[in-house]
Parts: C-alpha cells; structure tokens; sequence
C-alpha cells in the first residue's frame, strides 16, 4: 500500500509542477486553488507512504516521478526540447527510480 500511497503522491506531484505553470505567478485563482490542493495532497501521501517506506527511497522516487512527468509534459505539451543528452538524463532517473525499488 505504502509504495501506491508514493506512487499517487508521485503523480499529484506531477500535477500541482505543471499548474504552477497556469497560475500566472499566482494571480489566476483557480489554477493557484487547485495547485495548492495537489500540493497539499501530495506531500500528505508522500508522508503517509514513510509510515513504512525508509525517508531516503521514498523522497527519491517521488522527485524522481515529478521529474520525470513534468520534463515529459514539458515536451510534449510545452514544446520543450528532446535532445538526446535530455532523453539520456530521463533514462537515468529511471534507472535510479527502479534501482531503489529494487532494493527497498
């Protein structure tokens, strides 16, 4: 449960990154609401998921799935670039995301 608990944090994590995007510096009150609730939620889960999870694994991986959603919206949605060195660097987070799974 713990490790799904970090996975949901994970993806709120994703979600409340990309709305500070639409928040105009926080001016838009929805986008600015909505975000601090994914925020709030997120950190919720992540601390509920260390109830069992060691602090070190759980805080890694849930970087690690904001990172890795945000720079995938940022391409995709935003235009970003997806040059090869940046492809490379998403392939190592998810090698590390996986390392520590596997070693929990």
């Amino acid at each position: 449960m713990s490790w799904f608990l970090l996975f949901l944090a994970g993806l709120l994590e994703i979600s409340w990154a990309v709305g500070l995007k639409y928040t105009d510096g926080f001016r838009n009150l929805m986008p600015t609401a909505a975000t601090a609730g994914a925020l709030i939620v997120s950190v919720a889960l992540l601390g509920l998921s260390m109830r069992t999870l060691p602090l070190g694994t759980a805080y890694a991986i849930w970087t690690g799935i904001g990172t890795l959603g945000t720079v995938i919206i940022g391409m995709m949605v935003f235009g970003e670039s997806t040059s090869a060195a940046r492809l490379g660097c998403i392939a190592l987070i998810i090698a590390g995301i996986c390392g520590l799974k596997l070693t929990t």
